[in-house]
């Protein structure tokens, strides 16, 4: 029996006896439960093998329930969220004393968004807690952006995916922090720095961190298919250098047509980033299901999401 459904309720009645259901943003899926409970949120670490050091993010319905989860918020972070929320971006703001330190990996901040989904904000509003969501997906691997993607990782370990079609960001929320006021950019992702900076002006950009992260998406190797993978601006060099293996390939607008391809997606037959990104995690996820020997990406332009893009790919294709 599939665990995916559309039942609002059912997702309601599980989260409330601190189980975990899987909900849809227009980021990623996440895999959610209740941030006041410690049964809940260890599940969450365990089900996706996720280093206690990496903080989670907390998902609300409204900017008035920031007041439940923050100390205090700078004025430019006041301006991104009524700029910006519902939608693809995460603040990192000095955490309420109330806020477990296990969601925030002992740190004195919590990262907080409001999702741009109208199911999860319709669950969100039937819940009297928030709720942590990081993606729905084992540590590492590529994010989910279809039920189908949770329902493959996880089946066997949680009860529900509540379904809310495929995600139209495709790619994680942008996340920033702020130092002396001042916003920084932590992790860039679906929301892009171009729209930031024409809110708040120049931002600064400090998104790789091994160590005692400030935020998710900072480790160098993440969002990574099991096929090896390599991020290159000359395809068809790196075609040939592979040619005795089976070759899946991964472009923005061009298709290449060599007969050493096994498997070839294009992201977006007429240059659009937005569509690009949109398709990005689900197309590596095919690629992946197909036994290739290798993947191989190109790069995309560096600009706007392609930015961002190139961040997710890069780690992607990082070897340890």
């Amino acid at each position: 029996m599939s665990i995916i459904s559309k039942d609002i309720q059912k997702a309601v009645v599980l989260l409330n006896n601190e189980e975990l259901v899987a909900i849809p943003t227009e980021t990623v899926y996440g895999l959610a439960g209740n941030i006041f409970s410690e049964k809940a949120i260890k599940r969450i670490f365990e089900t996706k093998k996720r280093p206690f050091f990496n903080p989670l993010i907390v998902h609300i319905a409204t900017i008035a329930a920031l007041q439940d989860i923050v100390a205090e918020v700078p004025e430019k972070a006041k301006l991104l969220a009524e700029t910006f929320w519902p939608g693809a971006m995460t603040l990192v703001l000095k955490k309420h004393k109330n806020i477990p330190d296990l969601i925030t990996a002992g740190k004195d901040t919590v990262a907080v968004r409001i999702p741009n989904h109208t199911t999860t904000l319709q669950l969100l509003t039937q819940l009297r807690f928030p709720l942590a969501a990081p993606s729905a997906n084992p540590f590492n691997n590529i994010s989910p952006t279809k039920p189908e993607h949770v329902a493959h990782y996880f089946k066997d370990d949680i009860k529900m995916v509540l379904d809310g079609g495929a995600c139209k960001n495709g790619i994680e929320s942008t996340i920033i922090g702020f130092e002396n006021g001042e916003p920084i950019i932590y992790r860039l992702g679906a929301l892009a720095l171009e729209d930031i900076e024409a809110v708040v002006g120049k931002v600064t950009v400090k998104n790789k961190k091994e160590q005692n992260p400030d935020a998710p998406g900072m480790l160098q190797k993440h969002y990574s298919p099991l096929t090896k993978t390599i991020l290159t601006s000359t395809v068809l060099n790196d075609i040939q250098l592979y040619a005795n293996k089976k070759i899946g390939v991964l472009t923005l607008s061009s298709s290449y047509k060599n007969k050493g391809i096994k498997s070839e997606i294009v992201l977006s037959k007429n240059n659009d980033l937005q569509e690009a990104a949109s398709k990005l995690y689900d197309a590596l996820h095919q690629l992946d299901h197909q036994k290739l020997d290798i993947i191989i990406v190109e790069k995309m332009p560096d600009v706007g999401l392609g930015k961002s893009m190139n961040d997710r790919l890069e780690r992607a294709a990082f070897q340890e």
